[in-house]
């Protein structure tokens, strides 16, 4: 079956929705690291202290203020400072994005202005990455989001944004650091970092960093271990042409713990500490991944880039099933629970080729900052699927838990397996119009064509089930600006993009694509000689097809799902970033978002979706002596506020008197503190999460109720070299 899709007869549509960044590497090369294809991140550049000129990440070379649209970027420096451990701790410096949930605890789901943030969202130097497990932060060198549609240089992401990863690079000098960084609940982390120049040319240089870490958690019987290598290499082929090589790999494993799940939709009293998982139970995870990018300068107003890069991940599976999943898996009101097992395992290769070109030329008096590539993905996905071990044992939850008492544990008999190859194609171009003295138009548009198939293998019948769906689309995108002076910028503009939609609905047929138009407008300000940035943004956005996790007859499966209909999306952000004085950095925001179902397909018209919090905010400060006799002391406090929201299960209007309903989750303050002194060679940081002991959730549906950490410590020793 056929389906193509064009989305506007539209030719215009801004580019700007890839992001990159530019980190020296000696005076005539920059290392580039591809988000969506380089764009130019926007605005807000969260950092220890703010530089003079806003940070230019562009594949085209547009200027922060040149773009319509919100975005940020995380310095290593402000990273650093707070003794970030976790992608959760690096996102409390950027507002209107936070984690939704943590299912299992051995993942940080994202979301951002309502919407989640897949693996198709998620990048690392510009590849898409799977989130489907912890992540890895002690490689990172810099973190960029993009708020928003950002379909027109990549294609097939959905609403709420993109997340780009960018790991640390090679250096033309020896350089780098080990370091050990121990705290609460056995934690223990060794790292590394290395870098120099290969040869007395310095035409090659690299860099290794990695780290393992090992503990245990607040939760009983609980633990992690994870080994993480981070190395690449880049050669300088002459004066016009580099090639950066890079490589990253992840292994993780994770006690799955799903927690104690709800009765009666709302949230049981209930000690932090408590497990009542089975405490066998694991999640396995492993991720590889490698690219080679390839930059020449054309001419003195023209330069290409070419990317070739691969991906391998797998994923292992056994443990309990969730509480509250399946007909006798519900938790009763006096505690009781019969507990089944549940296993699945997937993998997945995928493959990407990317190549564009840009420059800058003029027709008469109108300039341009002129962009076109090209890109191609092939992925294909292998998830296997085992029946239930139903009844394992029944325990109550109440009761003190006495792992010695856990039953044998059995071999579950595989259900299914699901091969589901996916290649995509898509072709770009956008233009940078300087036609008047204060405006400029970006305008843009994409073609996407993508071929989804999927077979089905049911090993009780040796039965096939296939299906194939071909897609395609026009993703335009076009953005007004208005400069009065060069430190105001007004802006606004439309985006119309298209979204993939994977999985199966309940009777096993695939699922229609989503159309989403996003409206944006905002004001960005560099006031008080650069010492103060303020931006403001409105935003509406529409998907027509939003599809969610079906929970009918106990399903634990996330590729089946039920059409919710129209969901959108409007809120507003205030960004604000100030230096008042040498030393002195102050990041904060402040988001509001209300998410609303717009149909009455499967669930009340008008209802809030779950997960996702009205209100965020954070304001984070960091004082850095830089003279004195304490010259290198560093103090800091990270205060985030994450209003109400729902878990639970919504109302179903398709069910007469249906008795699903949502669980309410109030809002909670965190307030995490971090002291630091760097001495000549050595550094020693130390922190304090959670400093008030607040209690709250994390939760998924109504099966995965995860409290958030009490108040803990960690030191971090290091020795720079």
């Amino acid at each position: 079956m056929y389906k193509y899709k064009t989305l506007s007869m539209l030719v215009l549509s801004i580019g700007a929705s890839c992001f990159a960044q530019q980190t020296k590497i000696s005076d005539d090369f920059y290392a580039i690291n591809d988000t969506v294809k380089r764009k130019i991140l926007e605005e807000v550049i969260v950092t220890a202290k703010q530089q003079k000129k806003p940070l230019n990440i562009g594949k085209s070379g547009i200027k922060p203020m040149d773009l319509p649209q919100a975005s940020a970027v995380i310095s290593a420096t402000i990273m650093q400072n707070q003794q970030t451990q976790s992608l959760s701790d690096i996102l409390k410096n950027a507002n209107g994005v936070y984690i939704m949930g943590t299912t299992g605890g051995y993942q940080e789901e994202i979301a951002s202005r309502g919407f989640p943030l897949s693996s198709s969202n998620t990048f690392k130097n510009g590849m898409r990455y799977f989130n489907g497990m912890y992540i890895e932060t002690s490689g990172l060198e810099k973190v960029e989001l993009l708020k928003g549609s950002a379909a027109l240089l990549y294609g097939n992401v959905s609403a709420g944004g993109i997340l780009n990863l960018i790991t640390k690079k090679p250096k033309f000098e020896l350089g780098g650091e080990i370091g050990l960084r121990f705290g609460s609940f056995n934690i223990y982390k060794p790292t590394f970092d290395v870098y120099n120049a290969i040869g007395k040319n310095k035409k090659v240089a690299f860099r290794i960093n990695g780290s393992f870490e090992k503990g245990d958690s607040f939760r009983d019987f609980v633990s992690s271990e994870s080994k993480y290598v981070n190395p690449s290499l880049i050669f300088k082929l002459s004066k016009k042409t580099q090639v950066l090589v890079e490589a990253d790999y992840t292994n993780d494993r994770r006690t799955a713990d799903f927690g104690a799940g709800i009765i009666n939709y709302e949230l049981i009293d209930f000690p932090r500490n408590k497990f009542v998982g089975v405490s066998w139970g694991y999640y396995d995870s492993a991720q590889t991944m490698a690219s080679a990018t390839l930059t020449h300068k054309l001419s003195e107003n023209w330069n290409l880039n070419f990317m070739n890069g691969f991906r391998f991940y797998e994923t292992d599976l056994f443990s309990n099933t969730r509480p509250n999943s399946g007909t006798n898996g519900m938790v009763q009101t006096n505690g009781n629970w019969t507990r089944s097992l549940q296993k699945n395992e997937a993998k997945e290769n995928y493959f990407i080729q990317q190549m564009d070109v840009k420059g800058n030329f003029s027709t008469g008096k109108i300039n341009h900052q002129f962009l076109i590539g090209i890109d191609s993905e092939q992925l294909k996905t292998f998830t296997t699927t085992f029946k239930n071990y139903n009844n394992y044992d029944t325990i109550n939850i109440f009761d003190p838990y006495n792992p010695s008492n856990e039953a044998t544990i059995p071999i579950l008999e595989k259900n299914t397996l699901t091969t589901a190859p996916i290649n995509r194609f898509g072709t770009y171009v956008q233009d940078l119009i300087n036609c008047f003295k204060k405006f400029k138009l970006l305008a843009g548009v994409r073609y996407s064509y993508q071929d989804t198939r999927s077979n089905v293998l049911a090993y009780s019948t040796n039965s096939t089930t296939n299906t194939t769906n071909y897609d395609s689309a026009f993703s335009p995108r076009i953005g007004l600006i208005y400069q009065p002076t060069v430190n105001n910028t007004l802006f606004a503009s439309y985006s119309n993009s298209f979204e993939i939609n994977t999985g199966q609905d309940e009777s096993g047929a695939s699922l229609s694509p989503s159309i989403i138009d996003q409206y944006e407008i905002g004001i960005k300000n560099k006031l008080f000689d650069e010492r103060l940035f303020l931006n403001v943004t409105a935003y509406q956005i529409a998907n027509d097809k939003f599809y969610q996790q079906s929970l009918s007859n106990g399903n634990t499966y996330s590729y089946i799902k039920v059409l919710a209909g129209e969901v959108r999306s409007q809120g507003v952000e205030i960004d604000l970033i100030a230096n008042p004085f040498k030393g002195l950095s102050i990041v904060a925001g402040y988001s509001f978002n209300e998410t609303k179902y717009r149909d009455d397909i499967y669930f009340i018209k008008g209802s809030q979706l779950k997960y996702n919090p009205k209100n965020t905010a954070n304001f984070n400060i960091n004082y850095n002596l830089e003279s004195g006799k304490l010259k290198g002391l560093t103090i800091g406090l990270i205060n985030t506020y994450f209003g109400t929201r729902y878990a639970g299960r919504p109302t179903r209007i398709i069910v007469t008197n249906d008795t699903r309903k949502l669980t309410y989750i109030s809002d909670y303050f965190q307030m995490d503190g971090t002291i630091g002194y760097v001495c000549k060679k050595w550094a020693i940081r130390t922190k304090i999460s959670n400093i008030l002991n607040e209690l709250n959730y994390n939760v998924h549906d109504d099966n995965s109720v995860n409290p958030i950490a009490p108040r803990n410590y960690s030191i971090a020793i290091n020795y720079i070299f």
